[in-house]
Order: C-alpha cells, then structure tokens, then sequence
C-alpha cells in the first residue's frame, strides 16, 4: 500500500492508548519498585527508551534538517521540566503511596492546565471550565485526607511530590503548547530524551551500582520494559503529537480515564482497595476534568 493510503492512528485514538499505557504503567512500576530502587528503575528505564528512540529516529529520520533556530535552548528546558523534574517528582511520589492514590492526586493535573492556559492567556476557558477546576480541586484534596479502604491515610511526603509531579508536567506542556517547535513528535519526544534522561542517570547512579541485577525476577524486568517502552516511548510519541493536532486543553483532558484504569489495574495486580472517600474524590476530579471539556476555544497565535 502505498505511503500516503497507509491508515494513520487518529490523535483520539492516539490519546486513548496514552491512558491504557499511562493506567497500567502505575502497577508495573509498583512491582518492580520490589526488587530495584526508584533511581535506579528511573534511570535504566530512561537510558533504555532514548536508545529506543534514537534507533526509531535514525530509521524515521535518517537525515533530519537542522533544528531550527533556538530550538535547542527549548529542547533542553522541555527536558529537564518534563523529564528530569517530572520524573523525580513522579517516581519518588509513587515510591512513598500507593498506586490508587498516585493516580488520582495526578487526576488533577487536566485542571490545573486549564487554569493555567486561561491565566497565562494561551487558551480562551468558559465560566463552567473555571468552576470544573475547582470541583476536580475539591476531589484532589478529598482524595489525599481520606481514610479508608487499604491506601495509606492522610497527606504524606509522597503526595506532595506528587503535586510537585502535576506542577513540571502543566509547566512542560504549557511550555510545549506556546513554543510549538516546528519538529515531528517524534523527534521532539527523542529530543526532550536526550535532555532529560542524563541528570536522571547521574541521580541514580549510587543505587545502580548497589542493585543485585541477577536477582530481579521476570516481574521486575516486565515492569522496566513496560514502563519503558510503553509508557514512554509509546506515550510520549502519542502525547506530543496529542499537543500538536488537539491542543494543550483537550489533551490532558484525556487524563480523566488515567485513574479509572489505574484503579481498576491496582486492585487486580497489586490487591489495592479504596475507600469509599477515595471513590467519592475520585468522581468528584473526573467530573471536573470532563466539564474542562465543556465550552474551550483555543486562542490564537
């Protein structure tokens, strides 16, 4: 079939696979957290998915055109927001709560962009955009005070560095929205790799050396090839291109379905169960998110 016939995933279709493989990515880091450490974990994954990416880039775009002027100084800033300081914020949040938890206090982040875009000015936001944003607010601050179920209780260290997580990941993608470099996703995402992923090696350097890596079982090594490939490689692609063709807005309010596969993944593959306050919070930030969607125009320019 030739090129320009083949069938191209659609940017929602895109975006729902994003959620599949950001909703199990929560679980199979929590597995192999059992047998490697979260630096560690973060930096093997991180040096095996750009490898994946420059040898995808190199086929893709074996003689890319030079970058255009200033997109390098971008690159580096999107990578270390979006992937040195994303990461550090996201691992060592999930290391310190569970992975039900994780994933709706990350819920929020849908909202937390909308606000940002109608204040920064980049994106117009209806009236019932800005109360939705304080409704999935409500619901994130629920779900971090709740008891009940067997997620751990009260607010921890680990949640507020997941909030730190939902900070640099609106900040990479409002940075991404207003720059609009003019590369394929692909390369961006292979790019922002290349960025980020050093400071993430030179972090976990101490805990690679120290890791028993001939006693990590298929569970642990699955979760790494999982979180790596899947949830980054694949995800990133997809998100990056989501940004592009959708919109800042619109992307993340994909996010919405995050928790509820993450949930759904926790409590089969790591016996979790939440509460029902957890579950009343968790309504609550969904049905925010899906009221962002209501009524957004993106802005010109």
């Amino acid at each position: 079939m030739p090129h320009a016939q083949r069938s191209r995933l659609s940017p929602t279709a895109g975006m729902l696979l994003v959620t599949l493989f950001w909703g199990g990515n929560f679980t199979a880091t929590k597995l192999a957290f059992a047998e490697i450490e979260p630096l560690a974990f973060t930096a093997l994954r991180f040096l095996l998915a750009t490898l994946v990416l420059w040898a995808i880039l190199r086929r893709v775009e074996p003689t890319p055109a030079p970058l255009p002027p200033g997109a390098r100084t971008r690159l580096i800033w999107l990578g270390l927001v979006g992937n040195t300081l994303y990461q550090l914020c996201f691992i060592e949040g999930l290391a310190r709560t569970s992975a039900t938890k994780s994933a709706l206090i990350l819920a929020g982040m849908p909202a937390i962009v909308i606000l940002a875009t109608w204040l920064l000015g980049l994106e117009t936001t209806s009236l019932r955009q800005r109360l939705a944003v304080l409704l999935a607010t409500i619901g994130v601050v629920i779900v971090v005070t709740a008891r009940g179920g067997s997620l751990d209780a009260g607010l921890t260290i680990g949640d507020l560095m997941l909030f730190g997580a939902i900070v640099t990941w609106a900040v990479y993608t409002l940075l991404m929205r207003q720059w609009k470099i003019p590369i394929s996703s692909l390369r961006l995402t292979a790019w922002t790799m290349y960025t980020g992923t050093p400071g993430l090696v030179l972090l976990g350097i101490p805990q690679l050396a120290r890791t028993d890596w001939q006693a990590v079982s298929w569970a642990g090594w699955g979760g790494m090839l999982y979180a790596s490939l899947l949830s980054l490689v694949a995800a990133y692609i997809l998100w990056n291109r989501g940004v592009a063709e959708l919109g800042a807005a619109r992307t993340v309010a994909f996010n919405t379905l995050v928790p509820l596969v993450a949930t759904a993944i926790a409590m089969v593959g790591l016996g979790e169960r939440p509460g029902v306050i957890h579950l009343v919070g968790g309504v609550l930030i969904v049905a925010g998110v899906l009221m962002t969607r209501q009524g957004g125009v993106p802005a010109e320019g």
